[in-house]
């Protein structure tokens, strides 16, 4: 299984993003702007159905290439968490790194929408290449057809295109062939099945083991703060900026994660989301974990660790904010409504659902 850097695989995106918010805007962007949005009125979120033991899970492969043992265990997990499986038909094909063409990838998400048996969609793995098909789906059937997706890593690129195009709420957790266990497990149960007002807090004890680089929470600034939870990795959120897939961050609580960047660019990728504009626009900010983000003391002897990276950026904004919430690339996450309101405390380090995902 061929394993990607996404530092590589989105550096030219990032910089795209950056130059094309240095220029002035164009005649023709304005136009595809208007267009755009023309195309994306303003709705009322849309209801989510409560799934229930027996449901059938649609699971789709949006990223990088998979191979059997990645199929093995997602359907390992699904069937786990008590639920029947319908595979896309491209979960398997392999176009160089992407598990398939960028439109075959993106007809099994529209396929799952449109299949009326299929009650949620779960993405079976990370890596790259969920960017790419977003021009592929079929908005109108997937705003037809509300259904929870979950997923996460560059998954963050369907959830924050679904927060923006479609209307409706989807969940941050693992992905299908990840790790389903202890509170992932019981967080997802309580918030999709059972309708509860699941609140993420810190952790002082777990069931999964921690990596040695876990953080604990660490405010940045006092204070609650209520708003539609928006974020995900910020790597693949960060390559979004300008493009119609991002959604608008005005009073959101932008939650972040990421794995394998060093501090210099998860300050550089802070400095893009501050110079377009985004970081001005939140009410409250939350940190969850970075694996290895940690620079090379022998390649950089002197710097910012990753802390001081964030009290630089987000201190500075007057809002409620904190770091080590527990999420991200580790074992035994939480799931995250992405997309529903919630109120955050940055003192308790905690997230609270304001209203259920499902009915």
């Amino acid at each position: 299984m061929i394993k990607l850097s996404r530092r590589t695989a989105l550096n030219g995106m990032i910089g795209a993003g950056i130059a094309a918010m240095a220029s002035a805007p164009s005649i023709a962007l304005l136009a595809r702007t208007k267009r755009a949005a023309a195309k994306t009125p303003h709705r009322p979120p849309q209801t989510l159905a409560r799934l229930k033991p027996g449901d059938t899970i649609g699971l789709i492969n949006s990223a990088s290439a998979a191979d059997e043992s990645n199929l093995i265990r997602a359907r390992e997990n699904i069937t786990a968490l008590g639920f029947q499986i319908r595979e896309g038909r491209h979960l398997l094909d392999q176009y160089g790194y992407l598990a398939g063409q960028d439109r075959d990838r993106a007809a099994d998400v529209n396929a799952m929408y449109a299949d009326a048996q299929v009650k949620a969609v779960f993405a079976m793995r990370g890596g790259w290449g969920s960017a790419r098909m977003l021009r592929y789906l079929d908005w109108d059937i997937i705003r037809a057809n509300p259904k929870l997706l979950i997923g996460y890593s560059d998954v963050t690129a369907l959830h924050l295109a679904f927060a923006a195009k479609a209307g409706f709420s989807t969940i941050h957790g693992p992905n299908a062939a990840h790790g389903w266990q202890g509170i992932a497990t019981s967080s997802f149960r309580r918030m999709a099945m059972n309708g509860e007002l699941v609140q993420v807090d810190p952790i002082i004890t777990a069931e999964e083991q921690l990596p040695d680089d876990y953080r604990g929470h660490m405010m940045i600034a006092p204070g609650k703060a209520r708003g539609k939870l928006l974020g995900g990795n910020l790597t693949v959120l960060s390559a979004l900026i300008g493009t119609p897939w991002m959604p608008d961050m005005t009073g959101a609580i932008l939650f972040l994660e990421d794995i394998d960047e060093a501090e210099y660019r998860i300050d550089r990728m802070l400095t893009q989301l501050s110079e377009a504009g985004i970081l001005d626009k939140i009410s409250g900010f939350a940190f969850g974990q970075c694996r290895n983000c940690r620079r090379d003391i022998s390649d950089t002897p002197a710097g910012f660790n990753l802390p001081s990276v964030l009290q630089q950026h987000i201190a500075p904004l007057g809002i409620p904010a904190f770091t080590g919430g527990h999420f991200g690339h580790i074992a035994g996450q939480y799931c995250l409504p992405m997309g529903s309101m919630v109120e955050m405390d940055a003192a308790a380090g905690s997230i609270r659902m304001l209203k259920p995902l499902v009915a």
